[in-house]
């Protein structure tokens, strides 16, 4: 039994589905120190001069990774080795189990520069709320391959979001699952819509990004209105002035990769942004050394960019594509500072939209930000599809 007692597995799970605990060497954490402490800042200009370029950092003084590791293993942790068309993939996950026989199974996707630290405050609430005989949900976070602890993508193969769609759909089935539910955004959004195109056993969605293209030949049935052109605006900058690393990632991922693996400091300034520009609130440095740490000492910056030719490179796919086309009903959450917040009217020419719903605050990292509200979303959307599962998901 793992901790909170919310760690047995579901009956029918497989037995190489086996638990495991985060414990990063203490060499790794002594040598993180050590570049830090001899890591030069870049000189001053005029671009890092500007107001609010001025926090401070404390990194290897005042950050504790072991009082994080401690809370991050206060949930259930899991490995499973999935075998694919290609190769052997060891996933990790987070899973919080019910021992509820028509408990619905909901599977949360990180993207980048995320992991499965995020959707942690959702967990948190719902362990604090409910005990493992009255929860009415089974919660899986997979780190996706190439992220943290799970298995990295493997050198012969350009891999893609199609082939952890299918790693993921192989995860839930090995838990014993008949059908699911998927809950996404960034690069899990993506991955969630192609899970939910292509294989059946997902029967439902919701996201909080759909990067896409203006769908200006398709028919648009819900007005735009002013809030909804105002993030239009946003997504406009963020095209222009916001994708320098996407492209990056896209078109030079082994540079990046070598650069952002070989110094922490160029590592947070890299991450670091991200997490200062696409939230609402600045979120504390504690939250973001802890992201920064963890992608740090599991050795994944390299290896976690291979989404972005798929999306970025030439004949980038977008959220927009045909071949992805939702027939069944999906959900979505709109935040204003996410980097692509685009309307509803937008949204509705990708599937079957049943629901959504606009909120006032919050950004790109949804389920960090404002975990209570996209929780919250999930719940409304579930209630209205609910059928679709039966009466017992295993």
């Amino acid at each position: 039994m793992s901790p909170n007692g919310f760690g047995a597995l579901p009956r029918n799970a497989s037995e190489a589905i086996k638990p495991w605990k985060v414990d990063v060497p203490q060499q790794d954490l002594d040598k993180l120190a050590t570049l830090l402490k001899y890591s030069e800042l870049a000189p001053p200009t005029y671009e890092n001069s500007l107001p609010g370029q001025d926090r401070r950092i404390t990194w290897e003084t005042d950050f504790n990774w072991r009082k994080h590791e401690d809370h991050i293993n206060s949930f259930p942790h899991f490995k499973v080795p999935i075998h694919d068309s290609l190769g052997e993939f060891d996933i990790h996950f987070v899973g919080v189990f019910s021992e509820r026989q028509d408990a619905i199974p909901i599977m949360f996707l990180h993207g980048w520069p995320g992991s499965f630290l995020e959707f942690l405050p959702i967990l948190d609430s719902l362990r604090s709320q409910y005990t493992p005989e009255t929860l009415p949900y089974h919660l899986i976070v997979p780190s996706l391959p190439g992220y943290t602890f799970s298995s990295p993508p493997p050198l012969d193969h350009d891999f893609r979001a199609d082939d952890a769609a299918r790693i993921f759909d192989s995860l839930m089935s090995l838990l014993g699952f008949k059908s699911y539910m998927v809950q996404g955004g960034d690069v899990g959004g993506r991955v969630g819509r192609i899970i939910a195109s292509d294989y059946p056993n997902c029967k439902a969605l919701h996201l909080n990004t759909c990067p896409m293209s203006d769908p200006e030949h398709e028919v648009i049935k819900s007005p735009i209105d002013a809030a909804e052109k105002q993030g239009l605006e946003r997504h406009k900058f963020f095209l222009h002035n916001g994708t320098g690393y996407a492209q990056e990632h896209a078109t030079r991922p082994s540079t990046i990769g070598f650069v952002l693996s070989s110094n922490p400091l160029a590592l947070l300034s890299w991450i670091g942004e991200k997490f200062m520009d696409w939230t609402d609130d600045d979120p504390s440095l504690d939250v973001i050394l802890e992201s920064v740490t963890l992608y740090w000492v599991t050795r994944c910056a390299a290896t976690s960019l291979w989404s972005y030719r798929q999306f970025y490179g030439p004949n980038a796919d977008s959220h927009g594509s045909k071949k992805w086309h939702l027939d069944m009903p999906f959900g979505f959450s709109w935040f204003p500072k996410e980097i692509n917040p685009l309307p509803r009217a937008w949204i509705e020419t990708t599937g079957n939209l049943v629901f959504f719903k606009r909120h006032e605050k919050g950004g790109h990292f949804a389920a960090l930000e404002r975990p209570r509200e996209l929780w919250a979303d999930v719940e409304e959307y579930l209630r209205s599809v609910k059928d679709v599962f039966g009466p017992d998901p295993t």
